[in-house]
């Protein structure tokens, strides 16, 4: 496999950052694993830090968004430092997966095989602890996929997924990323 870089958002995830980050540092491919801590408040940076992760810290909340791009504008900068190949695939995770960040797997080999510029995961439904779904994020999730079927002829099945595997090249096309809620379905559409 070609090399990945693992690229995680993070605010206030002290308790799940190092679960995630040692579960995504042993995906096949992965090569490194940066944090962007954006802003928090808690002990989410040193955690990240002593589970291997490179960490980038915002002063103060900037949003996930910028968070993801100052994490990989920090691998452009280790890349020119210290006379690295370009990493050609950038696997995108939220911090709170802790160990299910191991379940990823499926997201990366079709982006560095070359089948597929991006990969998103599909998550299993959510269920309150009646068993019901969580009222007000079918909305959501509806309007988004909506918007980007209209704009794009296809229908995501989890349009607002934050794992997802991208190769450099259309990171870099879909850059600037949205900011707020906006980022994965931006990202989707301009892909």
């Amino acid at each position: 496999l070609s090399r990945v870089v693992c690229v995680i958002p993070a605010k206030d995830e002290q308790d799940r950052i190092a679960a995630t980050v040692a579960a995504a540092a042993r995906l096949p491919g992965v090569q490194l694993v940066i944090v962007c801590d954006d802003g928090s408040k808690d002990s989410t940076a040193s955690h990240a830090a002593a589970a291997g992760a490179i960490v980038v810290s915002h002063n103060r909340n900037r949003g996930k968004a910028a968070a993801v791009e100052s994490g990989v504008n920090a691998l452009g900068v280790l890349e020119s430092r210290d006379d690295r190949p370009e990493v050609g695939a950038l696997l995108l995770l939220d911090a709170d997966l802790g160990e299910s960040a191991a379940n990823c797997v499926p997201l990366i080999k079709p982006v560095v095989s070359g089948e597929a510029d991006l990969t998103i995961a599909v998550l299993p439904v959510q269920r309150m602890a009646d068993g019901s779904v969580p009222g007000g994020f079918g909305l959501v999730m509806n309007t988004a996929a909506r918007g980007i079927e209209e704009l794009t002829g296809w229908t995501p099945r989890a349009p607002l997924s934050g794992q997802r595997c991208i190769t450099r090249r259309a990171f870099e096309l879909a850059s600037p990323l949205a900011a707020g809620w906006g980022m994965e379905v931006g990202m989707t559409i301009d892909v």
